[in-house]
């Protein structure tokens, strides 16, 4: 049996070291933030932002809510000081410390415990133009582009110093999607000059305090990886296959852990047993030896509803390989 527990595993690989067995990881994890900051949105995650953006589920049912793809709240991004406004919150040191202990007493402690309260900066910026004007605005007014982002950030990095204090987190997350399938969606000169110094920023204060920091980004995101490992970021999830996984870890090593699960889309529902499992396991011994790797815990959740028979036996599959090497791998 292991010596550690989950959450000690999963700490020694975001602290850069080889942990006792393979660690998995879920989102859910590092999404723990102070409940103000979900603005006016409803238990279905519809609503306003803390900037009024409002969140919808489309008419295909797409959920989790996604912000509106039309009547934007900013169409000038030079008027952004006439639009965007951070809340005025006046928060006591007792309401700060009563959310961690509500925070606290919901959390799972076999769990790591991390989060933060905010700073994916360019979702907030199509979130308040839309893609369309929001990448022309990076382009044609960068300068008001970042001004804007000085004033969030502002907001943002104080309230990270008031979480630090009474939510005492694992590691600082940020989620900023930045990139699609294929392709990131600015150039690495445009991210380092207009994205990266706010997600600096906001890193520096939990890196300051001692605390590990991780990163989700979907999409080929490998194009800024040097620059988020040079923030101090030590975890990036998701590793989606159309980044070069195996030049990244040999990369970075244990300076960042991928977390990361197959791509099940390459597999059909004729796909034989024998090809999942053996597949899953050169998954593994692609990204695993040496540490610096995480298991995505999607493999132990339920399939979703309406799944085929063999979405079923796939997880299945999966979970029976994984449990018969995890434990060992590292002996």
């Amino acid at each position: 049996m292991p010596r550690l527990s989950k959450k000690e595993n999963f700490m020694r690989m975001v602290n850069r070291e080889v942990p006792e067995y393979i660690p998995t990881y879920n989102l859910f994890w590092a999404v723990n933030s102070p409940p103000f900051m979900m603005g006016e949105r409803n238990p279905d995650g519809t609503g306003k932002s803390i900037f009024g953006v409002e969140s919808v589920i489309d008419s295909g049912g797409i959920n989790p809510p996604m912000p509106k793809t039309h009547d934007f709240i900013l169409t000038d991004i030079t008027k952004w000081r006439d639009v965007i406004k951070v809340p005025d919150l006046d928060i006591s040191d007792s309401a700060w410390a009563d959310m961690a202990k509500e925070a606290f007493r919901r959390a799972d402690p076999d769990n790591p415990f991390g989060g933060g309260t905010g700073g994916g900066y360019f979702q907030l910026l199509v979130g308040f133009m839309g893609f369309t004007d929001g990448l022309s605005a990076c382009f044609e007014e960068p300068e008001e582009v970042k001004a804007m982002f000085t004033y969030i950030s502002d907001f943002h990095v104080g309230l990270a110093k008031k979480y630090i204090q009474y939510y005492k987190p694992d590691f600082g997350f940020i989620a900023d999607d930045i990139a699609h399938e294929h392709n990131p969606f600015l150039s690495l000169e445009m991210f380092q000059d207009i994205i990266a110094p706010f997600w600096r920023r906001y890193y520096n204060v939990f890196t300051e305090a001692g605390i590990p920091v991780g990163h989700h980004n979907c999409g080929h995101f490998e194009l800024y990886l040097d620059d988020l490992v040079d923030m101090g970021v030590s975890f990036w999830d998701p590793v989606q296959p159309s980044n070069d996984e195996e030049a990244i870890k040999a990369k970075f090593g244990t300076n960042l852990a991928l977390c990361g699960m197959p791509e099940m889309r390459f597999w059909s529902d004729d796909t034989p047993e024998e090809q999942v499992r053996t597949e899953f396991r050169s998954y593994v011994d692609r990204l695993a030896p040496g540490g610096g790797f995480a298991m995505m815990d999607f493999i132990y959740g339920d399939p979703m509803p309406g799944s085929s028979e063999f979405a079923v036996n796939r997880m299945k599959w999966m979970r029976e390989e994984f449990d018969a090497i995890r434990y060992d791998y590292y002996a």
